[in-house]
């Protein structure tokens, strides 16, 4: 059955990805009216979110960030099906670095990197990265549990030269590859919420008392490698701006938790700026306290 879903609807997912951008956000624009409109997918969740890290906005404000919220994610997964086809010069033209010699400063220091970013602007396109670096990229994810397009995200993303790597997988490949003598840089989106039996910090986020993930602070040090922030910037429609900053070059000598509570400053700032580019869809305060 699985397989079969896959045969049905990959071609319909291939014939998407080659339209021109201008007919993909068209597109885009009728997907917008039918979730948000019609289905509704996850207002209800998306309304708690804002409510709860704008409280000083009102009603109306908070609707225009929904809305707002809902034609970006729209854009964004019609971005994601166009990464089926997406030349190289094009996704190069549409997602830039304004700083890379930050990180290109950073392959210099002979250790691996850890790279955190949030579910922000395109955190898919990131990927583009992998053409302007030395070290191997690899990118932490969740396993899509239809296998038959599992492989497809995989294969797009080797497309790029970024190694897909589950949470499971991830000790296990970073020991092997530095038994290997092998560099690498690791995506961490470290923004979501973790299960509160398994968390290890409680920290503010947006205001808000919440456990939060420390996986990649904790493997920094583990490991020894520098931390890095990326922060996407959406320049407009169909085009983001990438900037990088520092956040620990000897990540051992850090107290615990800096890393990751320095992070979450930079993402609120992120989401302060342009509040309808984040990720609001998901449950991001599962637990407060």
């Amino acid at each position: 059955m699985q397989f079969l879903l896959f045969l049905i609807v990959y071609p319909l997912l291939w014939c998407i990805s080659i339209l021109p951008f201008r007919l993909l956000y068209l597109l885009s624009d009728a997907v917008y009216v039918l979730v948000y409109y019609v289905v509704g997918y996850r207002k209800s969740t998306v309304r708690q979110n804002l409510k709860m890290a704008f409280p000083e906005k009102t009603t109306v404000e908070r609707l225009r960030i929904e809305k707002d919220s809902y034609h970006h994610l729209c854009d964004m997964f019609l971005e994601m099906i166009k990464t089926l086809t997406i030349s190289d010069k094009e996704i190069s033209k549409r997602f830039t670095f304004s700083n890379l010699e930050v990180y290109t400063d950073l392959e210099k220091k002979g250790k691996s990197i850890a790279l955190m970013l949030a579910h922000y602007a395109s955190y898919e396109w990131v990927i583009s990265m992998n053409h302007h670096i030395k070290f191997k990229g690899f990118a932490i994810y969740k396993r899509i549990a239809n296998p038959h397009f599992d492989k497809l995200v995989r294969d797009i993303r080797s497309k790029f030269k970024a190694t897909l790597i589950t949470t499971k997988e991830t000790i296990p490949v970073i020991q092997e590859n530095q038994h290997n003598h092998v560099l690498g840089v690791y995506g961490f989106a470290s923004d979501q919420s973790p299960k509160a039996a398994k968390a290890h910090h409680w920290t503010t986020f947006m205001g808000i008392k919440t456990p939060v993930h420390t996986g990649a602070e904790m493997l920094a040090k583990r490991f020894d490698m520098n931390v890095i922030f990326l922060r996407v910037k959406k320049v407009k429609r169909g085009y983001y701006e990438a900037g990088f900053e520092l956040l620990a070059e000897n990540s051992t000598a850090v107290p615990d938790y800096e890393i990751t509570d320095h992070f979450l400053r930079l993402v609120e700032a992120q989401i302060h700026e342009f509040p309808a580019y984040y990720l609001w869809t998901h449950k991001r305060w599962k637990h407060t306290a």
